[in-house]
């Protein structure tokens, strides 16, 4: 830890006695945006600690749900506004698979927003459809995909789904800067002339783990290639 740098979130999926609801809480439901495919449970068999390795896992399924995955946040339990982040994980295979580690920001009191006036911050999203390449993207009121201007940006990477890697988001006041390994994927800048709805960042946020399956960015969805597994070897957040 570098001299002055304070841990503000670091779970311990090494502790024998680790329970992931001290975190972090399950969001579940049959039915989500973007097309997806999957429905999300509250389970030890698809989300769980083993060797610790924080483990999300999908699966093929017969029934009302033909897909089953979870999908994690801290919106209960620990809120964040900048700092450096780093999610150390190693990305699922499979044609369908689509993980993901992102940010929403909670409204001010008093305030109702929903997206994307509240603002995203994908750290990192994988498709394994496209196991060569990992994504990371602002959504704002301003700049979001459903108007077609949102800011993202790629990298072109091969092994993410064979090794781990640092998926790193340095946030201060007027930058947002996201990298791989040191590979930085872009660098965004808060304008001067920015509004609240460019620039929302000034508010908590809350982080999210999930792994969806299909949908818009998912793409078609192999069931010869399932289970899917998304890996988080740690997450540690310092100011």
């Amino acid at each position: 830890m570098a001299p002055g740098e304070t841990i503000i979130f670091n779970p311990d999926f090494s502790d024998p006695a680790y329970d992931i609801r001290d975190d972090f809480v399950f969001e579940t439901g049959d039915k989500w945006a973007n097309n997806e495919k999957q429905c999300y449970r509250d389970d030890a068999s698809h989300c769980f600690v083993k060797d610790g390795i924080l483990n999300i896992v999908a699966t093929k399924e017969e029934g009302h749900c033909r897909y089953i995955s979870s999908r994690i946040t801290t919106k209960e339990t620990h809120l964040f506004n900048k700092g450096t982040f780093v999610v150390r994980a190693k990305m699922p295979k499979g044609r369908g698979s689509w993980p993901a580690a992102w940010f929403l920001g909670l409204p001010k009191p008093g305030e109702v927003r929903k997206w994307p006036d509240c603002g995203e911050i994908d750290l990192l999203e994988f498709a394994g459809n496209r196991p060569g390449q990992v994504t990371c993207a602002l959504h704002t009121k301003a700049y979001n995909h459903k108007i077609g201007n949102q800011r993202n940006a790629k990298l072109l990477m091969e092994g993410l789904d064979e090794a781990f890697h640092d998926y790193t988001m340095v946030w201060d006041e007027n930058s947002i800067t996201i990298d791989v390994d040191g590979n930085v994927l872009r660098r965004f800048e808060r304008q001067n002339d920015d509004t609240d709805e460019a620039w929302p960042f000034d508010k908590p946020y809350y982080l999210l783990l999930n792994l969806a399956v299909g949908g818009w960015y998912g793409g078609p969805v192999n069931d010869d290639d399932f289970p899917f597994v998304f890996q988080i070897a740690s997450i540690k957040v310092t100011s």
